[in-house]
């Protein structure tokens, strides 16, 4: 069976899907940033050819369903910082660079490590950081487990591992006042019951133009757990 090919959008139209999903979710991103997001949905499509770095192919869903859903993420990390809290986020399993690079372009003063363990998924996002101008993002090709001890304010991933394990291989990475960020559709209960030494808190999220359950689940290391 023959499959159609994509069909062509026009930078204009993303441009004007991604700006009006931002301000949807009051979360300020000015043309350059814009035109930031665009190019680096281009790059998505152009590598997508050779290395499969997402099963979806139309742009205008890319706009939706990756950048848009995390700039609702990016929005709720905003909204839980201080003003001029600049702050260090690891992206574990970052593949396309999502959330990644999302955040950096959207949240300039925050300095971004991407990480994954596969090397061309890698060398897209420092390519891609390059190509857009993220100066504040960095890619990692590591398993996350070997990486030395670090302290990051946020460790964030999207669809990387259940909670526990997410917690499990990557506690060396967050700070002692840090938080883990973990981007969920439905709210994961069995999940976060499995959890023994974490205090976890679900945040619902609206993406815009997306008619599907997402909510981001902030955790803490639990003090009174380890008394």
């Amino acid at each position: 069976m023959n499959v159609a090919p994509p069909r062509r959008v026009a930078d204009d139209e993303l441009a004007l899907c991604i700006a009006t999903g931002a301000s949807s979710l009051a979360l300020p991103l000015d043309a350059g940033q814009v035109s930031r997001l665009v190019a680096y949905l281009r790059l998505i499509e152009r590598w997508n050819e050779t290395y499969n770095l997402t099963s979806i192919r139309d742009p205008r869903a890319m706009a939706t369903q990756h950048v848009l859903d995390c700039l609702a993420a990016t929005a709720a990390l905003r909204r839980r910082r201080a003003p001029g809290d600049r702050r260090q986020l690891a992206d574990v399993g970052s593949g396309a660079g999502l959330p990644g690079l999302v955040v950096g372009i959207a949240l300039p003063d925050t300095r971004v490590v991407c990480i994954d363990s596969v090397g061309k998924k890698a060398a897209f996002i420092l390519q891609a950081a390059g190509t857009v101008g993220a100066r504040n993002v960095a890619a990692l090709h590591a398993r996350v487990e070997k990486i030395s001890k670090r302290e990051f304010d946020v460790v964030a991933s999207r669809a990387f591992a259940s909670l526990a394990e997410f917690v499990a291989r990557t506690r060396h990475l967050v700070s002692d006042n840090g938080e883990w960020m973990a981007m969920k559709g439905k709210a994961p209960s069995d999940e976060i019951a499995a959890l023994t030494d974490v205090a976890a808190e679900v945040e619902p999220l609206v993406v815009p133009d997306l008619a599907a359950e997402r909510c981001v689940v902030w955790m803490r290391p639990d003090v009174s757990a380890s008394k």
